[in-house]
């Protein structure tokens, strides 16, 4: 795992023991088996929903997504705001609403 991955598991560690998982050439990063975090060439995504999505969009962030078959796919995941990288207390406030966000997907979906 790169250097990067290593920062955002100490930056989020007071939401608890987050964890990293490979997946499709990125990384989900996990909390208690839930994740709320998308890394793609070292940039972090976070989890959103109709709740959250207005402060992303306000401040001007955008969603990941990627190209399948010639189509964009858009996921509800957005680029996390710079302060969240740079102000651990940040970075605990929006890792904890994205964290919540997944939760309630993953428990509507079942």
């Amino acid at each position: 795992m790169s250097e990067f991955i290593d920062y955002l598991k100490e930056l989020f560690s007071e939401l608890g023991p987050v964890q990293a998982r490979k997946m499709f050439g990125g990384y989900g990063l996990y909390l208690d088996g839930v994740m709320f975090g998308l890394i793609d060439d070292d940039t972090l995504y976070l989890k959103t929903d109709e709740s959250t999505v207005q402060d992303f969009e306000a401040r001007g962030l955008v969603p990941f997504e990627y190209n399948k078959g010639g189509k964009i796919i858009k996921m509800s995941y957005y680029l996390a705001p710079d302060e969240v990288l740079e102000v651990p207390d940040d970075a605990t406030v929006w890792g904890r609403r994205s964290y919540e966000v997944a939760l309630r997907a993953k428990h509507s979906s079942k």
